[in-house]
């Protein structure tokens, strides 16, 4: 399940994090099915799910009990980075899994020096070998989301197209601005991304208009919409454009893809 790869100097992968603190925004679903659009793009693409609850690495098909190597051993034991790289069913789309140990890794983290910079050392020598490094981030700020932070070169913001959608967004923001100035002065915003909007809800619109209004072009043009194929391809293990790829689910997330594409080549 391993992979070997071919080192290309030409390329040096964008570090993307998937980042907001409020839960169930649809930020695994995003990584998982950005990436799977990504890879079917013809770009090679590494998902990180730094998640302990490992949803990223399910939904892509990894049997999390059978995970002898996981990001926890890259971060704790400096295991080396290659070790835990897994394929998946999507030529061109690894990942790195995630164990439920990450959860007190934060704690043992504490003892490291520079600890806010180990993801990133740790994702400095595969770079080359990726277009794009996507990271699940779990929903909290905690150090391990900081890494992500520190690690990446731009971040979106998963908003929910519900009341209290915007809330804790300021905290984010926040956040990113204090990384920003002390960590990583790169940081950029790849975008707003509004998910699970349905169009019909006079609400989902309101919340829209109110995004935009906030944000501006850094809103994706992309939406995506509430899909029943998108919330049941997970239980398959699968990203939904691999369970059903006429789906408005898999539609959306590789008009997605192209718009992150089309944005990173332009300004290249």
């Amino acid at each position: 399940m391993r992979t070997n790869f071919v080192f290309n100097q030409e390329k040096m992968g964008k570090i993307i994090a998937l980042a907001n603190q409020k839960g169930g925004v649809g930020k695994t679903t995003t990584t998982i099915n950005l990436a799977a659009s990504l890879a079917t793009l013809e770009k090679t693409v590494l998902v990180v799910d730094a998640d302990p609850q490992a949803n990223a690495s399910s939904g892509l098909g990894v049997d999390i009990t059978e995970v002898e190597c996981s990001l926890y051993e890259c971060i704790i034991n400096h295991t080396d980075v290659h070790e835990a790289i897994y394929t998946t069913d999507i030529e061109g789309l690894d990942i790195i899994p995630s164990h439920i140990d990450l959860v007190g890794a934060e704690i043992e983290m504490l003892n490291l020096s520079d600890r806010e910079k180990v993801l990133k050392r740790m994702l400095e020598p595969i770079r080359e070998e990726y277009d794009f490094i996507l990271i699940d981030c779990s929903p909290s700020l905690g150090l391990i989301t900081v890494n992500a932070l520190t690690a990446a070169n731009s971040v979106i913001i998963p908003v929910q197209c519900e009341y209290f959608a915007l809330e804790g967004i300021s905290k984010l923001l926040n956040t990113i601005k204090i990384i920003k100035n002390k960590l990583n002065p790169l940081l950029e915003i790849e975008g707003f991304l509004l998910t699970m909007y349905d169009s019909r809800l006079r609400l989902a619109n309101q919340i829209y208009d109110e995004v935009k209004r906030h944000f501006q072009e850094l809103v994706f043009k992309t939406v995506i919409q509430r899909n029943v194929k998108l919330s049941e391809s997970p239980s398959h293990g699968l990203p939904v454009i691999l369970y059903d790829a006429e789906s408005t689910g898999a539609k959306n997330h590789l008009a997605l893809a192209k718009e992150i594409i089309f944005k990173n080549d332009k300004s290249k």
